[in-house]
């Protein structure tokens, strides 16, 4: 690809924009500092001016795949919605996020790729973490008694969404070829919880 003029005023948000967008054409693999650089049509250095290397690019591509998973967690839901309402549209909405972008989707829990210890990655995790403490606050389930009850409840749900997610990328789940049934969503095999308070 040859290089084109390049005019934007945020030069490191228009390489992780085009380090996505290579992501999702191309997959990982395809990925370097040198042909985002081509794309965006700078000098070879510039990338590695603003990441440092192809590992400080992952961790910022990753922070804003975060932060575009929350907006999928939130989607389409009335201000004034039941907790039962929100948990079922932010599980869908993860759902929805790792089937839109699976190359995405697998960088961000990368710990090869990623470093978890960047405060942006963390503060982007912590806000997509964060609906989940949100839909599992005061849900009412046989462990709600528990000293730890809030935690349990947040990884409980966490595993069931990610666990989901995880093997409808790796086709894992398929539709029954003699009845032709499609796969139960996510909505389907979430047990209905109850909230407390």
């Amino acid at each position: 690809m040859s290089a084109r003029p390049y005019h934007h005023g945020n030069l490191r948000q228009a390489l992780i924009n085009e380090g996505l967008a290579m992501l999702e054409a191309d997959g990982l693999v395809a990925l370097s500092l040198r042909a985002i650089a081509a794309r965006a049509g700078v000098s070879h250095s510039a990338p590695k001016n603003h990441f440092g290397h192809l590992r400080g690019l992952h961790t910022a591509m990753a922070a804003e795949g975060f932060r575009r998973h929350v907006a999928f967690m939130r989607t389409g839901l009335p201000k004034r919605a039941s907790r039962a309402a929100r948990l079922a549209a932010a599980m869908r909405g993860y759902v929805r996020f790792a089937e839109t972008h699976p190359h995405l989707f697998s960088l961000m829990f990368s710990s090869q790729h990623c470093d978890f210890s960047d405060p942006e990655l963390g503060a982007a995790a912590a806000q997509s973490y964060g609906v989940l403490r949100e839909i599992a606050a005061g849900l009412d389930w046989d462990k709600a008694d528990a000293p730890d009850a809030s935690l349990r409840a947040e990884m409980m749900l966490w595993s069931l969404v990610h666990g989901y997610a995880q093997l409808l990328l790796n086709g894992q789940f398929r539709s029954d070829p003699v009845t032709c049934r499609p796969v139960p969503s996510i909505a389907d095999i979430t047990p209905s919880f109850g909230y407390r308070g």
